[in-house]
Parts: structure tokens; C-alpha cells; sequence
């Protein structure tokens, strides 16, 4: 049989369809409806004063198991206030102010608890974990290798590497599922709020929550509850009186990222597929060229030889 680069073609090709047909999608990949047993926070920024009060609590709470630290603004020598300037290795709650003209309001910036997180479908060694009972999106720093594909998956830009340290980690808001949670039933934002700007609690009572303000105050917010649907949902919810765009909140599809990927993964890898697929072709590559080497080698000069002798 004639060997050409046609009908090599062919043959991977036909091999790599019939590997990737055998395959199925796993169970994991198929659309879910949101779970809203699981814990989460509703956020309203018009309720918010900017105290910040908050972020203290949380420093205060979690400094110990979450390594979080005091950040020294560059205009307090006397280092009186913790005033980061965004999201850091030190810092998993933030408030920040938007202004624009005489258009303001204040905005919370910690992790969203996905409720198909894409750091935990990106980490390779299972440090990023979601507890399927509470929802919370968990960190392990004992697990973690430093590879930092959470940062890059996540769509809000939330996980801090501690790039300052000998011994880093990824910083990122747990919930206090360790600490206050574990103490109060309630997280340490929450409880230490005056104004009732953050409500904790299941994501369906927060819904309703949020639903029932919008019914009520159409005039006072964005007629939208973000992280309803975003991405799959999200446990920490939003409302505004300002474009969530504004705010540094994300426009986002309703599809999860890590559900289109692991679509992907699961149907190609599924069984080692991909793999097997790629050394079968490397196979017939190289048989290819061992005949071609083998049909292109010169035949010895027999008159030649006997001239010589």
C-alpha cells in the first residue's frame, strides 16, 4: 500500500474521531440549577456609610488563621488607620468609594463564593475547595504549591498571593467559617455592620431579602440583584443605586467558565483519551518517516567494489 500524506491524514484523523466518539461528558459538567440552602451575603451599597467597620472586624477575626495584617497608608506616618488601597495579600475585605459628578456610592470587594467557583475547577491539587452543604469557597495553605491558576480563573480578580513572603499564600475571604461563624453563626462583616448594609444568611432568604426591596424602592436601585445569575450565581448577592459597572463589578454571561471547561476536559480526557490519541499519531509519524528513511537509502555499488579489489 502507497503511503501519502493524504492518507496519513486520514487515518489519525479516523482514529482520533473514533477515541473522541467513545467518550461522554462527565456528570459534573451538566447544567445545575443554583442551590439556595447555601449560606451567602447581600450586600446593599445604599445603605453602606463607608465606616468600614467591616474590614476591621475582619482583620480583627482572622488575622491569625487567615494571615491577615495591618496595611499603613503612605499619608499616616503615625500609622493610626489600616487603609489598603485593593484586595492584597494582607487585606480580604475592602470597601471602596465610586464618584462620579454628584453620582456616589460605596462597594464591598470580597470573594463572591461562586456557586461554580472557577478557582476551585482551575487549582490542580484540590487547595481551593467548595463545601457543598454551606457553599463556601474554601483555601487550603497546606495543599496549595504556589501555582496561582485560582488568580487567573477568577473572574472577579478576588485571590492575593502573598508575593512579600518566604512563605506565601493565597488570601481570600472564607466566610470565617473557622472563626466567627464557628463561634456566632455569622460573619464577622455582618455582625460588626451599624447600618445593616451586609445581611447574612441562606441565599434564599437573601434573594427574597433583595427581591423585596426592589418591589418596594424602585426608585432608590439598579433593577437588577447581581450574582442572581452571573456566572452561575454567586452566594454573595449585590444591590446599588449606581451601574454595577461602575462599581468594578463585572458585566458577566450567565454560564459558569468552569462549566464550558470542564465540558471540554471531561469529554476529551475522559479515559486518557487525548493522550492516546496524540502518541497513536506520533506512532504513525514515525513509521511514516522510518519507511521513507529506509526507501531512500542508496543500495551498496557492487561493480564498483569489485573495480576496487
Amino acid at each position: 500500500m502507497k503511503h501519502t500524506r493524504r492518507s496519513f491524514f486520514r487515518t489519525a484523523g479516523a482514529a482520533g474521531a473514533g477515541l473522541a466518539a467513545a467518550a461522554t461528558p462527565a456528570a459534573a459538567t451538566t447544567p445545575t440549577v443554583a442551590d439556595n440552602a447555601q449560606l451567602g451575603m447581600l450586600y446593599d451599597a445604599t445603605k453602606c456609610v463607608g465606616c468600614k467597620a467591616c474590614m476591621a472586624a475582619c482583620k480583627r477575626v482572622n488575622a491569625g488563621p487567615g494571615a491577615l495584617s495591618f496595611e499603613q497608608a503612605s499619608f499616616d506616618q503615625d500609622a493610626l488607620w489600616d487603609a489598603p488601597a485593593d484586595l492584597s495579600g494582607k487585606t480580604r475585605t475592602l470597601i471602596k468609594l465610586y464618584r462620579e459628578g454628584n453620582a456616589w456610592s460605596y462597594i464591598k470587594r470580597s470573594c463572591m463564593h461562586c456557586q461554580i467557583p472557577s478557582c476551585v475547577s482551575a487549582c490542580p491539587v484540590k487547595a481551593m475547595t467548595k463545601d457543598p452543604a454551606t457553599g463556601i469557597v474554601d483555601y487550603s495553605k497546606d495543599t496549595c504549591i504556589g501555582c496561582r491558576y485560582c488568580q487567573i480563573a477568577c473572574a472577579f480578580n478576588i485571590p492575593k498571593f502573598q508575593w512579600e513572603k518566604s512563605i506565601p499564600q493565597i488570601v481570600k475571604c472564607d466566610m470565617c467559617h473557622g472563626t466567627n461563624l464557628q463561634e456566632k453563626g455569622t460573619t464577622a462583616c455582618a455582625e460588626a455592620c451599624p447600618t445593616g448594609a451586609i445581611r447574612f444568611g441562606q441565599r434564599a432568604d437573601l434573594l427574597a431579602d433583595a427581591c423585596l426591596r426592589l418591589e418596594r424602592h424602585p426608585d432608590k436601585y439598579v433593577p437588577h440583584i447581581y450574582g442572581e445569575h452571573e456566572i452561575g450565581g454567586t452566594n454573595h448577592l449585590f444591590l446599588a443605586g449606581q451601574p454595577f459597572g461602575k462599581l468594578g463589578l463585572p458585566t458577566l454571561p450567565a454560564e459558569a467558565p468552569a462549566t464550558f471547561s470542564e465540558r471540554i476536559q471531561h469529554t476529551i480526557y475522559k479515559g486518557f483519551i487525548a493522550p492516546v490519541a496524540l502518541y497513536f499519531t506520533l506512532c504513525l509519524v514515525a513509521v511514516r518517516n522510518a519507511r521513507k528513511n529506509h526507501s531512500n537509502t542508496p543500495a551498496p555499488d557492487a561493480g564498483n567494489n569489485q573495480d576496487q579489489a
